[in-house]
């Protein structure tokens, strides 16, 4: 795994959050930069922080856009740590939700988003392992078993 600079748009997206929003998201920024599989690319898409694969690497998406593999997000009340390979794998999903229960924190968490408001509420090893699990080409073949699927 490389690690690569965070782009300057990333970085103003999170210099513009309120410090203590700030000193929360940047362990969690590391900790799946760190994580993060070679291919996928760090940016701001939608106005949230997100790895995707590139469009130079598969450009045959529904809409077009980058396949968004983890996002990142601050909202209002809480933050969002979105993991779409659990989404996309159910069988990792499972293990996932089964590992963190171990962990005996509780998890909030939707299809694909695991919501936090501290960093005790995560437990960034389990979140490392899980991001870098899935390879660019491990997601892809994913994604075009279930699109074939629609």
């Amino acid at each position: 795994m490389s690690i690569e600079p965070v782009p300057f748009e990333v970085e103003t997206l999170v210099l513009d959050l309120d410090p203590e929003r700030r000193a929360l998201l940047y362990p969690v920024l590391d900790t799946v930069r760190d994580a993060m599989p070679d291919g996928y690319r760090l940016g701001v898409y939608n106005g949230i922080l997100g790895w995707v694969v590139p469009l130079e690497t598969y450009p045959n998406t529904y809409n077009k856009q980058p396949l968004a593999y983890v996002s990142l997000a601050a909202q209002k009340n809480y933050n969002s740590l979105y993991l779409m390979g659990l989404y996309s794998f159910p069988e990792k999903d499972a293990a996932f939700r089964a590992a963190w229960t171990s962990t005996g924190r509780t998890l909030n968490m939707g299809k694909s988003c695991v919501r936090f408001k501290t960093l005790a509420d995560l437990d960034l090893d389990l979140i490392a392992r899980e991001v870098a699990s899935v390879s660019v080409d491990d997601f892809i073949a994913n994604y075009e078993r279930v699109r074939s699927r629609d």
